[in-house]
């Protein structure tokens, strides 16, 4: 009963309409929370968030959109200015699209891609080439298979973006300087507390009490913030994952890493002009390391550099030694290096044994329900769309129109993509050790002698002795990159370069972009109907695979450019995906103006008014057929008025809708708020008003009543 009741209270909280206030960029909310009024205090915040990196932000910009009240805390003082994730990928700006037009925000703002497409593979940045790899095919910006492209774009940056979206959406960025009246567990939503870190979490009658500590005065002081839903979004170390007992199943340790960002316009100036490239792999005697070009206009950088505890220590990478090792990899001194910040990171490969937890009422997201090598890009990307996921689940508890068992559809569906990811993602590590490998210098080799000095006999020597004979092993395996061994006249070395040309050639070595799994990832089970029949998925090989549209319940909804008539006898092209509201709780119903189409169509508007939820119907029409046919819809919908018509915008190798969908025009394919596909029609339905019940009920999760 006690879940009845939480969300009975936060139903009443569901506003369709968004205030929009702007603020300042960085504006801090001066609003003292002792000016609450007391009946405020007694209310639950219906979702609390927890982390505001780009998943936290993203989920909180959605639920806002769809009319969900919530609030984020994050226990750093300030958003962190380190690069970190840099690749978006396609579904990800499909995301974005829909926020009001931030992926073309993202595209504007973004090197141009000639600066990125390549990953480089050289001696030094101003050695020799070893090879190079071009991931940008010219299908890519194209805009065939969807209405964005990829984007090379720093966190940082996006962070900056979310932030101005969520001023616009009437959010303030508070501190616990500004705060007073602490001891009560209401925070209004639409805030962000920076310097809050989720310190305890209970279960109550009321919903989830979380406690958070905060430093005011000098003193830590806790605060109590009571919710109905708890979402952990806060990153690979996640407290709230910690705090639920949440156990992670997969690869650790896969490598230590001491990441380096700094700033050279010395070095931009000349790579603009010279070898252009996303990611620098560089081999010398002196120094192995991977430089990732930010942004070379303004020469921001980041060197990611292996590091090998207990013999190595994290104070042995201070600026100074940093700025010797960017110049070993560099090949000559830069004349205006600034090193900005230095921090260690493991990277792991695992995933949470659970994503929903305490009857419903806590889940995790983003990096606290997944961790993955960054090969690939996987990690934000995930997440931003384990957001998606969720935003519209959670508003349809919150609304009142699921019962809250519809979030372990969320687990159901996210849990065997993160899984998959976390294949694919050891896969593509994988694929980038094979060149140093090829070279003489395999890491596997490395971290095996390391293991060996950690647990053997060189376990009770002394710590310098043990460090002194760890570089000594690493010195000898450089020399395997040696000028006079890597060269063509040198027999081994030119065999060790013919195997490093066979991997580039075969794309046998870290990729950049695999959309068969960016845009082609499909749910089996959970807010779907799904059909009868085996499927078959071929397995992710680890190479770039292209995307074949599927129309399957569970799938993305194939992108065409459509064409819709204007009142003003104007008209407008947009994507499939453009149908889709992003403003509100609703279903989009595709057919063509068939009569047993339309027939379906008016039992689903009618069935959805029973559930509460909003449904549009679309209009499918074969390219060049729409003129002077709209009276017809009107006619056939009428009382009903949530329509569009549209046709097809044909291009010369596209083909029509239904093909691409590969389905007949007798077809119909209902699609959900996050653009994946909850159920079509391939058959004869002798009982519309049935069928529809059956759908929705699955769909959002309510059992039905056996008459």
């Amino acid at each position: 009963m006690g879940v009845l009741k939480i969300f009975s209270k936060i139903n009443r909280f569901y506003n369709p309409k968004t205030k929009i206030k702007a603020y300042p960029f960085h504006y801090i909310s001066n609003r003292r929370y002792s000016d609450v009024t007391i009946n405020e205090r007694d209310e639950i915040l219906p979702v609390l968030i927890v982390g505001a990196g780009p998943v936290g932000l993203v989920l909180s910009i959605l639920l806002t959109k769809l009319g969900v009240k919530c609030a984020v805390i994050e226990k750093s003082s300030s958003f962190s200015q380190h690069p970190q994730a840099h690749f978006i990928n396609n579904r990800s700006m499909e995301v974005f699209h829909k926020l009001d037009d931030l992926a073309e925000e993202i595209e504007r703002l973004q090197p141009p891609v000639d600066l990125w497409r390549k990953f480089i593979y050289c001696t030094s940045l101003y050695g020799s080439m070893l090879g190079s790899v071009d991931h940008v095919q010219p299908q890519d910006f194209k805009r065939v298979v969807s209405p964005v492209s990829v984007a090379h774009f720093s966190q940082y940056k996006l962070t900056k973006l979310l932030l101005k979206q969520l001023e616009k959406l009437n959010f303030c960025v508070c501190t616990s300087d500004g705060l007073e009246g602490l001891n009560h567990g209401w925070i209004g939503e639409r805030n962000i507390l920076l310097g809050h870190e989720c310190a305890s979490i209970t279960s109550t009658d009321d919903g989830i009490m979380v406690g958070a500590k905060f430093l005011k005065d000098g003193v830590m002081t806790e605060r109590n913030i009571r919710c109905g839903i708890l979402v952990g979004s806060d990153g690979a170390g996640s407290t709230v994952r910690k705090l639920m007992g949440v156990a992670m199943k997969g690869e650790t340790n896969l490598q230590k890493l001491v990441s380096v960002h700094f700033m050279s316009r010395d070095l931009g100036n000349y790579l603009l002009g010279e070898k252009p490239g996303m990611l620098f792999f560089i081999f010398n005697t002196e120094a192995i390391g991977v430089i990732v070009a930010h942004d070379l206009d303004q020469g921001e950088f980041v060197l990611q550099l292996p590091f090998y505890p207990p013999q190595q220590t994290f104070e042995d990478f201070n600026a100074k030694v940093c700025e010797e090792l960017i110049t070993k990899l560099v090949g000559r001194k830069l004349v205006d290096i600034n090193v900005i910040g230095i921090k260690p990171w493991v990277m792991h490969a695992e995933v949470a044994e659970k994503f929903v937890s305490a009857n419903n009422q806590i889940i995790l997201a983003g990096d606290a329900a997944h961790r993955f090598p960054p090969a690939g890009g996987f990690g934000m990307n995930t997440g931003i769309q384990d957001a998606h996921n969720l935003a519209w689940k959670i508003a349809a508890i919150i609304k009142g129109v699921s019962p809250s068992s519809l979030l372990q559809t969320y687990e159901m569906e996210r849990k065997p993509v993160a899984l998959s990811n976390t294949a694919l993602s050891i896969q593509n590590f994988r694929a980038a050790m094979k060149v140093p490998a090829a070279l003489g210098i395999d890491p596997a080799v490395a971290n095996s002698v390391q293991r060996i000095i950690n647990s053997g006999f060189g376990s009770i020597l002394p710590t310098g002795l043990q460090k002194a004979i760890l570089d000594g092993i690493f010195m000898v395996g450089r020399k395997q990159l040696s000028e006079s061994l890597l060269n063509e006249n040198n027999p081994l070395g030119s065999l060790r370069l013919g195997k490093l040309r066979r991997i580039f050639e075969e794309g046998d070595s870290l990729q950049l972009q695999f959309p068969a799994e960016d845009l082609g990832f499909r749910y089996l089970a959970g807010a779907l109907v799904p059909e009868d029949g085996d499927t078959v998925f071929e397995a992710p090989t680890g190479r770039r695979r292209d995307y074949v549209p599927c129309a399957e319940p569970g799938a993305r909804l194939p992108h065409m450019n459509v064409r819709r008539l204007l009142k003003d006898s104007g008209e407008e092209t947009l994507s499939t995906l453009d149908l889709v509201s992003g403003d509100k709780l609703e279903f989009l119903l595709i057919i063509s103006l068939r009569k047993k189409s339309c027939d379906l169509a008016r039992a689903a508007f009618k069935v959805s008014e029973g559930f509460g939820v909003s449904l549009k119907v679309c209009v499918m029409w074969p390219h060049g057929s729409l003129v002077n046919r709209l009276n017809r819809s009107k006619e056939t919908f009428t009382p009903w008025s949530n329509y569009i018509d549209v046709e097809e915008v044909r291009m010369s190798s596209t083909s029509s809708w239904w093909e691409t969908c590969q389905m007949t025009n007798d077809g119909a394919i209902l699609v959900r708020p996050d653009e994946h596909i909850a159920w079509r029609k391939t058959t004869v339905i002798l009982d519309p008003i049935s069928e529809m019940e059956r759908v929705f009920s699955q769909v959002l999760g309510i059992q039905r009543t056996k008459l």
